[in-house]
């Protein structure tokens, strides 16, 4: 009865430790605002885990360039890991730290808050981190450090603030497409990284582009497939991104 007990308790931690992992939507973040600009937002994402269980989500978001160093965005979430479905609002705050090209790296700062809608046990979520950006010719190059911690519950003795990060390679081939790859990993706790076989780290080929559509109008895309670099990574993630900047 013990053993079948803690069996039960650890499969209710190892699947709150996934609800609460980098979701398959997730996108890479960069740091340069536009005062005045107004998005709409859709992301989408499936990850095929090596188990053959599938984690989906999907986001709907509205933002607006407040300043020309604040970008601030309201988002709904769904999130369905193998059955189980999570609704969830975010509020996405960006902040451009340095003037564009004018220093050796472009700089900013992500700070998220994310809660749930329907579940009064699944904790909030913070995640915060800094922003970095190189631009050499038409290539473009990212590298985002991303700290995330949960909270809110009753008992938040099993949270830990978590380390992950992001990066981004792409070349300008022209306006409406653009071709590079991604990267997103976690490490497990900020100050004391998991063994490298319990890392989730992965990455692969993205595709971006814009058209413009006149009047200060235009759509936005990009999307990429990345594949499990980790034992623990999902075998397959297909994510894209969908905006409307008016």
């Amino acid at each position: 009865m013990k053993q079948q007990l803690q069996i039960v308790i650890f499969s209710i931690a190892s699947l709150h430790a996934s609800l609460t992992l980098a979701g398959p939507a997730d996108y890479v973040y960069t740091p340069t605002v536009e005062q005045g600009e107004k998005e709409l937002d859709f992301k989408y994402g499936t990850a095929q885990q090596k188990d053959g269980t599938q984690r989906q989500a999907v986001s709907l978001g509205i933002g607006y360039g407040a300043n020309e160093y604040w970008f601030t965005e309201v988002y709904f979430k769904q999130k369905n890991y193998d059955g189980q479905i999570v609704n969830l609002a975010e509020w996405e705050n960006k902040f451009q730290l340095t003037e564009t090209g004018k220093y050796f790296l472009d700089v900013g700062l992500i700070v998220e808050l994310e809660a749930p809608i329907n579940s009064s046990s699944e904790p909030k979520e913070i995640k915060i981190g800094p922003l970095l950006q190189k631009e050499i010719g038409k290539l473009q190059l990212n590298a985002n450090f991303l700290f995330e911690r949960a909270f809110g519950t009753v008992d938040e003795s099993g949270y830990s603030t978590e380390c992950g990060y992001q990066w981004q390679a792409k070349y300008r081939l022209q306006p409406s497409l653009e071709l590079g790859l991604q990267g997103m990993g976690e490490l497990g706790k900020w100050d004391n990284w998991d063994a490298a076989s319990q890392q989730n780290h992965r990455m692969g080929p993205a595709v971006f582009g814009k058209f413009s559509l006149g009047n200060k109008q235009a759509i936005k895309y990009n999307a990429a497939w990345l594949f499990g670099a980790s034992n623990v990574a999902p075998s397959n993630t297909v994510r894209m991104q969908l905006e409307y900047e008016f």
